[in-house]
């Protein structure tokens, strides 16, 4: 197992007016370091478009996955996708992604926008060869990749992005190489780029797009690993065993919760300074605490990072306040969701008095949920998550 992963992040929007987008985004893991992304593009738009796109991305990921040939891909989709009525044909456009041991990717394009390379922040040409299977003329690549690299696939609803009103013939390829350019971080994941751009479409359509237009980006990133700890242990005894394994661990670490942070701060022998700024009147202050990056209140905080986590695997239209903001809840969300690809938590089962008032919507139970719930929307953005429990 090398030390990089693969992050895959994407995010659409429908037609105005449509309940169902006609794009549809599927990835499938051959092991630890590889795996398949398709993206594919229904005729039309609505439930036909949505059949479809989601069939012909099943089926080529799927067999791209069992190592099926691209002929053999393409020549099942053709035979397999419903006939339209109006049109009398099957139509799906696609493009695949397929990263193998996070270092070359197999990228093969049917009539969607080409896909994107950027390397430090820039666009980089790469060959293409083109294909005759069918009546389809299909286009292959093969890219050696490197830390930092970023894949970005989209629908050709995003080069129709503002037709007939910001731009005469839509929002042409170059155009968009230019504006992530421009927008880049280093420090963005894959999802971040999506949300970013995807964001731009809708601005462009007005807020009312003219086609469905998803956008897919894959990043290959070190990973990166952080801890977080929360609770005391539900035997004292258990305490010490529990500290050892949680500085044990590589990465940055988070202190969530009173009296955890004072446990720690026993531990490492070092001062807990509380801090007495509110970015969020909502949101209890963070303290500082020498050789711990983060250290906040519990229950609450964590209940906030809850709700993004869900929000971001939805739209994400809460990027704009936990990217920028600076409150404990915003800056967990920033590491966990950004900047982390492998996330170990360490939760202590210790029952605290203080939420035992009655007047107090807090339990042990909410406690346990929250974590439950965190880390399963965590593992759905594609981190490697261990809980550990005392």
């Amino acid at each position: 197992m090398n030390n990089l992963c693969t992050d895959v992040g994407y995010l659409s929007i429908n037609k105005f007016g449509e309940q169902l987008c006609g794009d549809h985004v599927e990835i499938v893991e051959q092991d630890e370091n590889s795996l398949v992304m398709v993206l594919a593009d229904g005729l039309g738009s609505g439930v036909k478009a949505n059949i479809l796109s989601t069939l012909t991305s099943k089926i080529i990921s799927t067999m791209m996955a069992n190592h099926m040939t691209i002929e053999d891909c393409v020549t099942t989709v053709a035979s397999t996708l419903p006939v339209c009525e109006k049109r009398g044909i099957a139509y799906s456009t696609f493009t695949i992604i397929h990263v193998v041991d996070n270092k070359t990717a197999e990228v093969i394009q049917y009539d969607n926008p080409h896909v994107i390379l950027l390397r430090n922040g820039i666009n980089c040409d790469y060959d293409k060869i083109s294909m005759q299977i069918g009546d389809k003329n299909i286009y292959k690549s093969k890219i050696e990749l490197s830390p930092g690299d970023v894949l970005v696939a989209m629908s050709d609803g995003a080069i129709y992005a503002g037709v007939g009103k910001t731009f005469n013939f839509g929002w042409q390829r170059d155009n968009i190489i230019e504006f992530l350019e421009a927008m880049y971080e280093n420090s963005f994941s894959s999802k971040m780029v999506s949300t970013i751009l995807l964001e731009q479409c809708s601005q462009l359509y007005g807020g009312a797009p003219g086609d469905d237009t998803t956008i897919a980006a894959v990043k290959i990133r070190k990973r990166e690993p952080i801890n977080l700890i929360i609770g005391p242990p539900s035997d004292p005894q258990d305490l010490n065993k529990m500290l050892t394994l949680f500085f044990a661990k590589e990465g940055k670490y988070i202190v969530c919760g009173g009296t955890t942070s004072s446990l720690v701060a026993n531990y490492l022998g070092k001062e807990l300074t509380t801090c007495f700024d509110y970015p969020d009147p909502d949101i209890p202050p963070t303290s500082e605490l020498e050789g711990i990056h983060l250290v906040t209140e519990g229950v609450i905080t964590i209940n906030r990072v809850l709700y993004y986590a869900k929000n971001y695997l939805e739209d994400n239209t809460c990027y704009t306040q936990w990217s920028y903001l600076e409150d404990a809840a915003s800056r967990i969300a920033k590491l966990l969701f950004e900047e982390a690809t492998d996330i170990n938590f360490y939760v202590g089962r210790a029952i605290n008095p203080a939420h035992q008032n009655p007047n107090l919507p807090i339990s042990f139970s909410i406690k346990m949920r929250l974590i439950d719930e965190l880390s399963d929307c965590l593992k759905k953005m594609g981190k490697r998550i261990n809980v550990s429990y005392f």
